[in-house]
């Protein structure tokens, strides 16, 4: 199983649509949600390139603790299977 901390998804938000669209779109949605969606089709589609069956799932409220462990208290922003498709 792999967890994937996006850790810079302000800075990606503000690179992707600049500094005035970041305040703006801050106010109206979730700037981590937002990258964690667009990464998860990134992977969606190298996951079916490879051959990999997968489910991904973006969660709210996990947090690292140090290197040793994570705290959980789980909420399941999205939740997508990926299936080969059939050629």
């Amino acid at each position: 199983m792999l967890i994937i901390e996006v850790t810079n998804a302000r800075e990606v938000v503000r690179e992707r649509i600049g500094r005035l669209g970041e305040r703006l779109f801050g106010k109206v949605v979730d700037a981590e949600a937002q990258v964690e969606k667009a990464l998860i089709q990134e992977m969606e589609t190298a996951f079916q390139e490879f051959g990999i069956e997968a489910r991904i799932i973006s969660v709210q409220g996990a947090e690292l603790v140090g290197r040793q462990g994570i705290e959980v208290a789980l909420q399941i922003r999205e939740d997508r299977a990926v299936r080969l498709k059939n050629e």
